[in-house]
């Protein structure tokens, strides 16, 4: 990645726990997400439906105030219908185990995970704790308590 591709660069501590782990990479010079890498011993098979948990072979210090968010990747969606069934997962700022991914396979053929496989990507963000404040009742908007698709699903009807 080029010097001063982004004004302020986190420094994330990484330990390599297995030898032969490849550590996260942008793919892309504008990537958001780092690709990880299966690292296992043997091939893993992911049966249709069934789900794997996938080592890494890595484990991260991330800094108070951040998560890092493990999403699918777009390919292995669209090739194969491998997904992450819990995405985003987030390994908290004090995790410090070994960072895995669970893997489902929603095709219908099995999906073999091998050593070195690109299986998902990681994006580091910044999180925000908070804490509620109990009230009685909340400002109303236009939207109101509207949801899951009440909007419909064209522009037929403009937007208020």
């Amino acid at each position: 990645m080029p010097v001063n591709q982004f004004s302020q660069m986190l420094q994330i501590k990484i330990v390599r726990l297995h030898k032969q782990a490849i550590l996260p990479v942008y793919a892309t010079a504008h990537a958001a997400g780092m690709d990880i890498f299966a690292c296992v011993d043997e091939p893993v098979t992911v049966e249709p439906m069934g789900t794997a948990l996938i080592p890494s072979g890595f484990a991260i210090e991330l800094p108070e105030g951040y998560e890092a968010q493990l999403r699918p990747r777009s390919g292995l969606a669209l090739r194969s219908l491998i997904s992450l069934p819990n995405t985003p997962a987030t390994i908290d700022a004090d995790y410090r185990g070994e960072v895995k991914v669970i893997l489902i396979n929603y095709g219908r053929e099995p999906f073999i995970v091998r050593h070195g496989d690109r299986i998902a990507q990681m994006v580091v963000a910044r999180v925000e704790q908070v804490r509620f404040e109990e009230v009685g009742e909340l400002a109303p908007t236009a939207r109101g308590d509207g949801g899951f698709g009440h909007t419909g699903v064209s522009l037929e009807k403009p937007l208020q």
